[in-house]
């Protein structure tokens, strides 16, 4: 079934008891539960729909929309371990399975793990794998120094916070450069410092150069707008600065200097001040 694991926009064929059965591509229908029914459905309308298996292992359609679809990526909540496997959260009624041949790690209740979602040949079946470098791809020479990128925190190590660039990569935070509260399974943008030996990317959150800069100065900048003052200044902790502005102290006196170049804010002794 093509349809299994993705988004599909499907035709309703007729209602009965049970909910309403929308048309598959290959002439058979699934059935979308009475629990997500609207009022305004009726025959022949089109409806947007995600394909899975319920517990009886029958093809079932759902108007939620799971944290990650086959062949994407999220990090999931572990719900429930057996001896068999995981049961992860993934949003929706039924938890997606991941079997204990296929986890990275031997999972534990209630912690958070990076898993693909993907198709079991054998059994037709979605399944989460957690074996996530199997997936990566090794070749990073198209980055460039400075690049944005989309990135998905999901582990924390003893250097920082490893991430999932584009679906396909891996890349590393250093805990001495993050200034921002990060959780497992944010998703933030993040700027390529350098290509590591082994192919993976240091990331860094704020821009290269001096458009880091120009960024700092506008965040400052929109602050003020609200607040009229700050009480920073050069003296001020870089913990001050990190817990009101989510920036480093050296980031904050250079942000500074260029709005005071401009003639944007005043800096008293006690703080600085929007013009």
């Amino acid at each position: 079934m093509k349809e299994l694991g993705k988004i599909n926009s499907l035709l309703i064929n007729r209602f009965t008891a049970n909910g309403a059965y929308l048309a598959l591509h290959d002439g058979e229908e699934v059935l979308l539960p009475k629990s997500y029914l609207k009022e305004e459905f009726k025959e022949g309308q089109e409806v947007e729909v995600f394909v899975y298996t319920d517990s009886e292992d029958r093809p079932v359609a759902v108007t939620n929309r799971p944290v990650a679809l086959l062949d994407e990526f999220a990090v999931m909540e572990a719900k429930e371990i057996t001896r068999f496997g995981a049961f992860m959260d993934w949003g929706l009624p039924k938890d997606l399975f991941v079997p204990k041949s296929e986890m990275h790690v031997d999972m534990v209740e209630g912690a958070k793990y990076l898993v693909r979602v993907c198709l079991d040949y054998k059994t037709d079946r979605l399944i989460g794998v957690s074996k996530y470098e199997d997936f990566l791809e090794l070749e990073t020479r198209g980055f460039e120094e400075g690049q944005e990128v989309e990135a998905l925190i999901f582990a924390e190590t003893d250097l920082g916070f490893k991430v999932l660039i584009e679906n396909a990569f891996e890349g590393l935070l250093y805990k001495n450069e993050v200034f921002i509260p990060l959780e497992l399974g944010d998703k933030i943008r993040a700027f390529v410092k350098k290509r590591r030996e082994d192919g993976k990317l240091d990331l860094r959150i704020e821009p290269i150069g001096r458009e880091k800069y120009e960024e700092g100065a506008e965040k400052i900048l929109t602050v003020l707008k609200v607040k009229k003052f700050l009480p920073l200044h050069d003296k001020s902790s870089p913990e001050s600065i990190k817990e009101l502005l989510g920036m480093s102290k050296k980031h904050f006196k250079q942000s500074i200097g260029q709005l005071y170049k401009a003639k944007l804010i005043k800096i008293l002794d006690n703080g600085i001040e929007l013009i």
